[in-house]
């Protein structure tokens, strides 16, 4: 039995999704510079323009040359920059971003603009998982969009900018997209990675983006080059986007909503978790929280060898996301998948972000020993082996090395509760509950979280636990909003919509 915190039920980040037919792993104020690749320096300042200028710039494959290209000034003192007058951004050289590139005609899926940034700090690594698996390769626009890399840099994001984004009248906002997904699909067209990739059997083409626009929202979205990255780095992006959104607006907060496991990485930068790398600058004014694994989530862990005919290429999987398991039996022989696992191994660090969320549930809801994909119910094989290791328990069809295990080796979620939301920012958190025995309204396709109320991923008492909440202004549950719609439904969208005007 494990100790957990106290959290308060109020009445969930994997977003397992398949990639066919999109990249589920997805402005006219720009500042442009005549001269790229020049770096000027001065005993007052720094100015850098052009990926040329930076010394930690890594080989990212194929890349297209950029149509603008200048550097955004980042710093923990003071997140306003300044402009010498050249029209070049100046500041401090530690921590400055590279405009690589501008996109603004024939962008899909309601989008008007779209910026490439790197930031060249050598604290971003190339994540290693993502050249392995090409289920994790970019794809689609995006690809065009990271210079035709598949495999982009950590230290580089996409900014999407939104209809109205240089004249709305009400809020700025930032969307923060959540695991094995990307801008467009989670925030302005849930179906582009086709049917079921929105929770349910048919999919809308817009999203939360084009309501939120339409309704007079600034709106921009975040899109990293790793859909199962690091949460560290992706709160850092987080950071720098809302940085030169400011910029570009003159706004001095932005109201930030997460999405899964975009609530790690927004929330992450609210606590100041950045691997010391950046403070909180008290520029977020609402936080809205979508789904997120507050209080840790073990749903990879749950369903024993359920999930692997989704992960592991053995079994046909289409889905880039962590299995359980580091050996599996393949026609009769016990095969090495550890490249596939959610551990660290010599196979690589692969799924960081993954090991960020993890906690263990087990002490409140017993593993249940079966699955549900909406589709049917049925008994699982290898869940106490799969959840506790190979120990007292031994695995018949797959061996991993357990849930304590792996949370060990990474999770953040008691550093992040304990480091705590700033009271200064209004929190919002927005959760689904499922009736589990009505499968019309499970996510299809995957196994659902069942052991207790959740959205299908992530429990309940998770989703809506205030620790580590400074001001909680508002909480919604709504029933049967399961975790892929909790994005783009109406009903939650309409609950968004009335948190952002108050």
């Amino acid at each position: 039995m494990r100790t957990r915190r106290p959290c308060a039920v109020l009445t969930l980040l994997l977003a397992c999704t398949p990639q066919d037919g999109g990249d589920t792993d997805a402005a006219t104020a720009a500042v442009t510079d005549s001269s790229p690749g020049t770096d000027t320096s001065e005993a007052t300042g720094t100015v850098t323009t052009g990926p040329t200028a930076t010394s930690e710039e890594p080989p990212t494959g194929t890349t297209s040359a950029p149509t603008s290209s200048t550097s955004v000034s980042t710093t923990t003192e003071d997140p306003t920059s300044t402009t010498d007058p050249t029209g070049e951004t100046t500041g401090d050289p530690l921590h400055r971003l590279v405009l690589e590139d501008t996109f603004e005609d024939k962008i899909l899926n309601g989008w008007v603009r779209v910026e490439r940034w790197f930031d060249p700090d050598p604290f971003f690594i190339q994540e290693d998982r993502f050249d392995l698996d090409q289920r994790a390769h970019q794809n689609g626009q995006r690809l065009e969009f990271f210079g035709n890399d598949p495999v982009p840099h950590s230290g580089r994001f996409l900014l999407y900018y939104a209809p109205g984004w240089n004249n709305g009248a009400k809020s700025t906002v930032l969307l923060a997209h959540g695991a094995n997904d990307q801008a467009d699909r989670a925030w302005a067209n849930p179906g582009e990675s086709g049917d079921f990739g929105c929770g349910q059997s048919t999919c809308p083409d817009i999203g939360l983006m084009q309501e939120l626009a339409a309704a007079g929202h600034r709106v921009f979205a975040v899109s990293h080059a790793h859909s199962q990255g690091d949460n560290v780095f992706w709160a850092l992006q987080i950071a720098w986007a809302i940085d030169i959104i400011r910029e570009r607006t003159g706004v001095d907060k932005v109201d930030v909503i997460g999405w899964s496991k975009g609530v790690m990485s927004s929330r992450m930068y609210a606590s100041g978790l950045t691997g010391g790398k950046l403070e909180y600058r008290d520029d977020i004014d609402k936080l809205i929280l979508i789904g997120g694994p507050n209080l840790g989530f073990d749903y990879i862990f749950r369903y024993g060898t359920a999930h692997n005919a989704g992960v592991y290429a053995d079994f046909g999987g289409k889905i880039h996301a962590p299995g359980p398991h580091d050996e599996l039996l393949i026609f009769g022989l016990w095969e090495d998948r550890s490249e596939y696992a959610i551990y660290k191994s010599a196979a690589g660090d692969n799924y960081r972000g993954q090991l960020q969320m993890l906690a263990a549930w087990d002490d409140v809801y017993p593993l249940t020993g079966t699955a549900n994909n909406g589709l049917m119910q049925w008994i699982v094989g290898d869940s106490e082996s799969t959840y506790y290791g190979e120990g007292q328990y031994k695995g018949v069809y797959a061996r991993g090395k357990g849930i304590d295990y792996a949370i060990a080796q990474g999770s953040v979620i008691d550093d992040m509760i304990d480091a705590g939301i700033p009271a200064s920012i209004q929190t919002h958190l927005l959760c689904g509950d499922l009736d589990l025995k009505d499968n019309n309204v499970l996510i299809p396709g995957i196994p659902n979280e069942i052991a207790g109320p959740s959205d299908g991923v992530v429990l309940v008492d998770s989703c809506a636990a205030t620790d580590g909440i400074g001001t909680l202004t508002d909480s919604a549950v709504l029933p049967d909003i399961n975790h892929l719609k909790l994005g783009w439904h109406a009903t939650a969208a309409a609950q968004i919509s009335t948190w952002l005007a108050q």
